[in-house]
């Protein structure tokens, strides 16, 4: 009853707290371009194309999904950067959004005043992950092998800066361990690795990892969120394996190119919202493994200042550098 309450609340502030802007109804005139700055079937592009087809579906116009990776996503956010702000080209953003100011100097965009957030689409949590053949069955084990090498240990990430990264990089801090980061460009790459014991361990989002726990190809250990995963509730977080300030919480995002009007930015964040709350939206997402979060504008804008704030702090206690 509470989250339906709050699901009505989210709809009536949709249509309602946006500046008093009427909606623009001649939007969308054309195909609208959605960029995903990572590449095909990685949990932004997952998550991106789904809603991107539910939007095409209600608004009468193909959504188009460009896969743009590269550079911890900025190729991608910088190509959404310049675009026309008409609307008709749309970035699915990750959390990664408010790290990468951090980790690359000299960027071709701000990250905070070219962009207008529409609404946070999904949090996924990050699990903690290893090989069976690495006969590890807790995160004490993993922590204890660590400390017993340090140095020697490695595990894969999908770029510096990226959520998996800074998941890895708070528990290596909690931990009190040193363990060496191998970026790959997907998650794809890094699951093969993994499975196949090229690498240690990895946090990887539920929603790419759940079929491989469930088959028995991989392990987990932890999540690496501030709360438990719905899809693996028996699953303990860091925090509570006993390793506080660990949790990392990773989401995806929808954004606009900033100075697009404020009527085209209410009618797509209203689309959004309708679509996120369809059932089987729902069901999609509780089977990823995937938390639903919507957020106005101004809450999302909020959120991203906070971020890049306490990212930032991160990315200098962890001493990350863009490679």
């Amino acid at each position: 009853m509470k989250k339906a309450v709050m699901w009505i609340c989210t709809i009536a502030m949709a249509t309602g707290l946006m500046g008093g802007a009427q909606a623009d109804d001649s939007w969308p005139s054309k195909p609208v371009r959605v960029i995903v700055p990572f590449p095909a079937g990685t949990s932004a592009d997952v998550t991106g194309r789904a809603v991107a087809a539910l939007l095409a579906q209600q608004l009468g116009q193909p959504f188009i999904v460009e896969n743009r990776p590269g550079a911890s996503g900025t190729i991608g956010q910088a190509i959404a950067a310049k675009a026309e702000p008409d609307g008709h080209t749309i970035l699915i953003a990750s959390s990664s959004w408010t790290v990468v100011p951090a980790t690359i100097p000299h960027l071709s965009f701000d990250p905070l005043k070219d962009f207008t957030g529409i609404t946070i689409l999904a949090q996924i949590p990050n699990v903690l992950v290893v090989s069976p053949a690495a006969k590890i069955s807790s995160v004490a084990e993993l922590v204890a092998l660590a400390r017993s090498r340090p140095g020697k240990l490695n595990y894969a990430t999908v770029g510096t800066g990226s959520a998996m990264h800074l998941n890895a990089a708070r528990f290596q801090i909690s931990a009190g361990i040193d363990a060496v980061q191998v970026p790959y460009k997907g998650s794809p790459e890094v699951l093969t690795d993994l499975i196949g014991g090229q690498v240690d361990f990895c946090f990887c989002p539920t929603s790419n990892v759940l079929p491989m726990i469930k088959d028995g190809r991989l392990v987990p250990l932890a999540v690496g969120s501030s709360r438990r995963s719905s899809a693996l509730p028996d699953v303990p977080t860091t925090e509570e394996a006993g390793f506080p300030n660990s949790a990392y919480n990773f989401w995806i995002g929808l954004a606009v190119p900033a100075k697009t009007p404020q009527s085209v930015v209410q009618r797509l964040h209203a689309e959004t919202v309708r679509a996120l709350n369809r059932p089987e939206v729902k069901a999609r997402w509780d089977a990823l493994g995937q938390e639903m979060q919507i957020s106005t504008p101004e809450l999302f804008s909020a959120r991203l200042r906070d971020e890049m704030t306490s990212n930032a702090a991160l990315v200098r206690a962890a001493n990350i550098k863009e490679n």
